[in-house]
């Protein structure tokens, strides 16, 4: 097949996405596929004569993947570096080389994507791409919504409440809040934003931090316990995966660090706990209009309580990352895992076999 896999984007996971799309790029080569990696922001400048000889160009692309730093990207910069210095999120021939594709890997991370503007811009253009359709997208990269869709579909999730930045400064008591709380970016990824704030000064100094990534923010009870991970591929739950960060909680710095986490998979937690927390996932799969693949994030408590935070619609797919691991646990290797995302996406748009 001739594949584009679309990467980079103006995300502040724009460097996860580029390290994540370089591995699938790579996976599907070594799978006989004529796969060329592209960032979505960046495009094409200067093109062969004759664009479809874009897939069997040496080196694929991938020159444009690099390593994932502790800091996330300067946003700023990327967009100056842009040649053309366009406004416009697509660069040069990303629709062209995407409308040649038998199918686009979209191997974006957060912002737009995630959300699903992108994926109902595809499903406008007549071009065929992997991940959820654009309506789960949406649904899902919203947690304020999420929250709301998981209360009323009796799916447990931690208290918490929408917050927009012209009522920041609504007290926690006002919300039916109070201190220990856990901030985050309503739309945001990779836990950029993120803080757990146990004393007033902590969370005004934590409102104003988060707050500049986004004008909406998620504030809820900070719930202690132990972190987990369970994916979901064309509605069946695969075999959760413990976190263990070896400090703090599994945010940036932590998921992206070499030896920063410890990840157990299976998780060492009795069948019931396992049983339940695959009934969660698939639970919250279907509730927000999921399909294909994705993951669900979840907490434990001491008590034995479970929690399902959020779902990523399109969770990293580094050979290291959780979902593959996941997938391993049950016998399916990473190259097929890349391959089957683009059947279970084929059968569920396209109803065309690969």
């Amino acid at each position: 097949m001739k594949i584009i896999v679309l990467a980079g984007g103006l995300s502040t996971e724009r460097d996860v996405s580029l390290v994540s799309a370089a591995g699938i790029c790579k996976t599907l080569l070594e799978k006989g596929h004529d796969a060329y990696l592209l960032d979505v922001y960046m495009g094409l400048e200067n093109p062969p004569e004759n664009l479809e000889d874009v897939f069997t160009l040496p080196g694929h692309g991938l020159e444009i993947a690099g390593n994932i730093s502790e800091e996330e990207p300067d946003l700023a910069a990327v967009k100056a570096s842009r040649p053309d210095q366009s406004d416009c999120f697509l660069g040069p021939n990303v629709i062209e080389l995407c409308r040649l594709a038998d199918i686009t890997f979209i191997g974006l991370h957060g912002g737009e994507g995630e959300n699903g503007k992108l994926q109902a811009t595809f499903d406008l253009l007549g071009i065929r791409y992997t991940g959820p359709s654009s309506l789960g997208c949406a649904v899902a990269m919203d947690k304020g919504l999420t929250k709301q869709i998981f209360l009323q579909s009796g799916i447990d999730t931690p208290m918490g409440v929408s917050l927009h930045k012209s009522e920041k400064d609504r007290s926690l008591a006002s919300m039916g809040l109070s201190l220990p709380v856990v901030i985050k970016p309503c739309s945001g990824g990779s836990s950029i934003g993120v803080y757990i704030v146990s004393t007033e000064e902590e969370y005004r100094e934590a409102l104003e931090k988060s707050f500049r990534y986004e004008d909406e923010l998620v504030i809820e009870t900070y719930i202690k316990g132990r972190e987990f991970a369970c994916g979901i591929i064309d509605g069946e739950a695969l075999p959760p995966i413990e976190i263990i960060p070896k400090t703090g909680f599994f945010d940036y710095a932590n998921k992206y660090q070499d030896g920063a986490t410890m990840e157990v998979c299976p998780a060492d937690i009795p069948e019931e706990i396992s049983d339940r927390m695959k009934e969660l996932t698939t639970k919250a799969y279907y509730a927000l209009k999921l399909n294909v693949y994705s993951r669900a994030d979840f907490l434990l408590d001491a008590d034995g309580n479970l929690y399902c935070l959020e779902m990523n619609t399109l969770p990293g797919m580094t050979a290291a990352s959780l979902l593959p691991k996941e997938a391993r646990a049950i016998g399916i290797e990473y190259g097929d895992l890349c391959e089957l995302i683009i059947q279970k996406s084929l059968d569920a748009r396209y109803a065309v076999n690969a």
